[in-house]
């Protein structure tokens, strides 16, 4: 079985009742969402500059959660995620908003042509989700596709220095205690529980295959697309000024299609 099959279907299997358990019901979501969704977006909002009026999409948008803050805040707001149970949940968290969002349930790679029309203002993706590419290239030339002349792509993903090197014990309420384990320059697929597995009453955890990138391969397959890179940013624990302090833990890239 390819690697993206068996991921999808691990996100295709309890993803909605453990968003459920991490987020409550759409409804009961939907009512927090809309007290203060800028607050929801997190740090990556300052880089797409004024979100009114603008034609954005989410790639690998998961359950709307950042798509819906952004339509309530007057964004033409489209995503991209190839779980049924993902889209079930974000459609119901707009309706429930009051709010409406696009939602095309397929795999970034086979989104039909009539969507890569370069028509988007902003093209952005956010934690967690360039470990699901066996390969940068193609992803980062779908984006380049998207986005009109003028447009602007916005990542935020996990630093890698962190998942790649780093192993923890403890939480934040205690002393986390690391070791520097990895190897930066590994380049293998690994096997790894999914994501929203922590969230999820299943005994048995569904399984995807990941690949982690260091930050040049990452800087270097974006630019190699055509793509200006205009900022990366590197960003410490933001949850925490005490723990985790002097490890990078997400970084944010900003690059515009010329």
């Amino acid at each position: 079985m390819e690697s993206n099959e068996k991921n999808k279907q691990a996100w295709d299997t309890g993803a909605f009742e453990a968003w459920i358990k991490r987020f409550g019901t759409p409804g009961e979501a939907a009512q927090k969402l809309q007290t203060n969704p800028q607050k929801k977006i997190g740090e990556i909002y300052p880089y797409f500059g004024e979100v009114a009026g603008k034609k954005m999409i989410n790639l690998l948008g998961s359950n709307g959660m950042k798509a819906v803050a952004l339509s309530l805040l007057g964004a033409n707001v489209t995503v991209v995620d190839f779980s049924a149970d993902n889209e079930k949940y974000a459609k119901e968290l707009a309706e429930a908003a009051g709010t409406q969002i696009r939602y095309i349930q397929s795999d970034v790679f086979q989104l039909p042509q009539n969507e890569l029309t370069s028509e988007y203002d902003v093209v952005f993706m956010e934690k967690g989700v360039l470990h699901y590419f066996l390969d940068l290239q193609p992803l980062f030339e779908v984006v380049a596709k998207l986005l009109k002349p003028g447009g602007r792509f916005v990542l935020q993903d996990f630093h890698p220095v962190t998942t790649k090197l780093i192993s923890s014990r403890g939480t934040t309420a205690n002393i986390r205690k690391h070791k520097v384990t990895g190897n930066y320059f590994d380049d293998s697929v690994v096997e790894r529980e999914v994501a929203y597995s922590k969230y999820s009453d299943e005994d048995s955890a569904k399984k995807v295959y990941q690949r982690y990138w260091t930050l040049g391969e990452v800087i270097t397959s974006i630019a190699t697309t055509g793509l200006f890179i205009k900022e990366l940013r590197e960003l410490p624990n933001l949850s925490s000024e005490v723990f985790d302090a002097g490890i990078p833990k997400s970084f944010i890239v900003v690059a515009e299609k010329l």
